[in-house]
């Protein structure tokens, strides 16, 4: 059931096609993304809590977002696209969009030029944040618990638990560390990563369209998005 919600992301669902299952989980699953990093957090082996902590950097962005929500100037209806733009420049400090990108064009993103890649990550980029970003007004109530970090070299997993009507549902965070600071590159739901769907999806379009086509579906996505 989970696999499902990765591959339809028309109108809340599918980016291209019909939707052929329920949506519901689909939408649970982005909500949860953003959730995990705008609802107030308990996390576990706290002891190891510095500057390049992996955990205290995801805790980092729920103090930020927190007080944007909680600001109830900004909760007026007038001033949602501002408060939206306070969010989203938040979220563009913890993930690596550059990154999501490359992985989720795999070998598709070496054929391109850099005025192409560029295009691509400002689309993708735009496409998550339009999409999944709004999400954060569906909270009710839920809790994240952020249990523990793997790190090996420059790389960390975050895991966490995602705790609703007493349900968990895992939700993992992939990092990696450039210059002495994390960026996500990835998350995981339930054991199903973001990035790799969206592969999955971008390879179907370009086996049978070229990348100009890939472009335009994301191009045309992205619009509706500005309007919805």
């Amino acid at each position: 059931m989970v696999q499902g919600l990765f591959n339809y992301l028309n109108a809340g669902g599918m980016l291209w096609g019909k939707m052929k299952n329920d949506n519901s989980w689909y939408l649970k699953f982005f909500t949860f993304l953003i959730l995990a990093i705008a609802i107030p957090v308990m996390f576990q082996n706290s002891s190891h809590a510095t500057v390049i902590d992996p955990v205290v950097f995801l805790k980092d962005a729920v103090d930020e977002i927190i007080s944007i929500l909680q600001d109830e100037k900004l909760s007026a209806q007038n001033r949602r696209v501002e408060r939206k733009k306070l969010m989203v420049a938040i979220v563009e400090k913890k993930f690596d969009f550059r990154e999501m990108s490359m992985r989720a064009l795999a070998k598709h993103w070496q054929e391109r030029n850099p005025a192409e890649q560029d295009r691509f990550v400002s689309l993708f980029k735009t496409l998550l944040e339009n999409t999944y970003l709004a999400k954060i007004e569906t909270y009710s109530g839920e809790k994240v618990t952020f249990k523990k970090a793997a790190l090996q070299g420059n790389k960390a997993i975050v895991y966490s638990d995602l705790i609703r009507k007493n349900v968990q549902t895992p939700v993992n965070y992939k990092l990696k560390n450039i210059d002495d600071r994390w960026m996500v590159y990835d998350v995981e739901v339930e054991g199903v990563s973001l990035v790799n769907n969206y592969r999955t999806q971008f390879a179907s379009i370009l086996s049978k369209e070229n990348f100009a086509g890939l472009i335009a579906r994301l191009e045309e996505k992205v619009s509706k998005g500005a309007v919805e």
